[in-house]
């Protein structure tokens, strides 16, 4: 699926792309010219389509990362006397917690365990408890651990109690199956350089317009203003500010890829697949993954780490990486992991493959004790 020598990127995003992705980078855009607004247009329409979004939703892309998008969909659509209900349950929750401190939005942190889903009945509970809450930012995939949360039980809790819905899908849309008819939400964050296999550069908010409509003046910041962007572009065409011109051709030939191989669902077995290899393989060497298959998303998978005193991260992905694998290190709290992503240009050849360069590694570090010792200790 790829060409030439660049190592395969097993992380969230960035990730590997196609070749097609990246020689879509090779040509210069004029940021005013008709032909570079029409790409655009044309992408804006066709993420609303992923969703079912018909005429009610609009996309409004951002310059910057994915995070960029995320505070700029709070700071837009929460009022400024707002109150935002975050389950939180990993890294990236934490983030949206922080994000609505620094925008002096209040914010309920309600903590879930780093292994458990955060739920409707969780939702409903909070709501019920705080009718001052006005919205709740619910991370869909946390890679933090590779958890999948239950989306659509808090997208029908927050239905019941009247409350908004943003839905941070940064590593979930385009491959989880997400309909805005049967998942009311407010709000949906993704960015170009997660499971659209396009690069990083480029967030966008899927949008009711009737709410973005209403939004005018509530933003803390003029270049996150998600209203004054959709007011502009759709007057103009164009983006405000000068737009990531080679991120929005690479995304627009990335698309073109994603509906060639089937849209959401062709990509969703591809990626549940390699999930489904790479979790075999490492189990046949003694690793364990920290999540429960049943929550398990098929976007990153998190592992402990082998509690043999001969393991190092810092060594284990340098020699992973030297033989053409990078990794990505663990991010929760209370146990030793590290992460292997399933996303990207990749398929279930290159998930034995990467299998195989940890064997390797695991060799030439001298390492014989992978499972956790607990695991251990159970099976024995």
């Amino acid at each position: 699926m790829i060409r030439g020598n660049d190592p395969i990127l097993l992380t969230p995003g960035p990730l590997t792309t196609s070749l097609r992705t990246k020689q879509a980078m090779l040509s210069d855009w004029g940021s005013w010219d008709a032909a570079f607004n029409a790409v655009t247009a044309s992408i804006r329409r066709d993420v609303v389509e992923i969703i079912n979004g018909g005429d009610d939703y609009t996309c409004v892309p951002l310059q910057g990362s994915g995070t960029f998008s995320v505070e700029a969909a709070i700071g837009t659509l929460v009022p400024r006397d707002g109150k935002v209900l975050v389950p939180n349950n990993g890294a990236y929750c934490s983030r949206i917690v922080r994000i609505c401190k620094y925008l002096g939005r209040a914010v309920v942190d309600l903590a879930v365990p780093e292994d458990q889903p955060a739920t409707g009945a969780i939702v409903d509970a909070a709501l019920s408890a705080d009718p001052s809450i006005t919205h709740v930012a619910q991370v869909h995939c946390e890679t933090g651990a590779g958890m999948l949360n239950d989306l659509s039980g808090v997208s029908r809790a927050c239905s019941a109690h009247g409350r908004g819905l943003i839905v941070d899908a940064m590593s979930s849309f385009a491959a989880l199956p997400i309909d805005v008819r049967a998942t009311p939400f407010d709000a949906l964050v993704a960015a170009s350089g997660k499971c659209l296999e396009g690069v990083p550069g480029m967030g966008f908010v899927i949008v009711k317009k009737s709410l973005l409509e209403n939004r005018a003046g509530n933003a803390h910041s003029l270049a996150m203003d998600l209203h004054d962007q959709y007011v502009y572009m759709e007057k103009t065409t164009q983006w405000r500010y000068t737009p990531p011109t080679h991120v929005v051709a690479a995304l627009r030939v990335a698309i073109d890829q994603f509906l060639e191989e089937g849209g959401q669902t062709k990509r969703l077995a591809r990626y549940s697949a390699n999930c489904a290899t790479l979790i075999d393989g490492m189990a046949r060497l003694g690793f364990r993954p920290f999540l429960k298959p049943a929550t398990q998303a098929p976007i990153i998978v998190t592992f402990h780490a082998p509690p043999d005193p001969a393991y190092d991260f810092k060594t284990f992905y340098e020699m992973t990486r030297d033989r053409g694998y990078i990794l990505y290190p663990g991010k929760l709290t209370q146990v030793e992991t590290f992460r292997v992503g399933c996303i990207g240009a990749i398929d279930a050849n290159e998930m034995r493959n990467v299998v195989s360069a940890v064997e390797q590694t695991l060799e030439a570090m001298g390492i014989r004790q992978v499972a956790p010792r607990a695991a251990a200790r159970k099976a024995a």
